[in-house]
């Protein structure tokens, strides 16, 4: 075989596995039974949350 016909077959062996894969990670989710659960997060509607995000900002907005 010629090297355009291997890697020709690659790439279609890896598409049709890429199309099989995703329906089935989706499928496996989905017949787990067990519904995500969000943390509850304590917001004071005063003051602005103190992350790491907020804390670059500010670092950034210094002048």
């Amino acid at each position: 075989m010629s090297k355009s016909e291997n890697e020709g077959k690659s790439r279609r062996d890896f598409l049709k596995l890429a199309s099989t894969a995703a329906p089935a990670a989706v499928a496996a989710a989905a017949l787990t039974g067990a519904p995500a659960q969000a943390a509850e997060t304590v917001t004071d509607e005063t003051l602005m949350q103190d992350t790491a995000h907020t804390r670059a900002y500010f670092d950034s907005a210094r002048f």
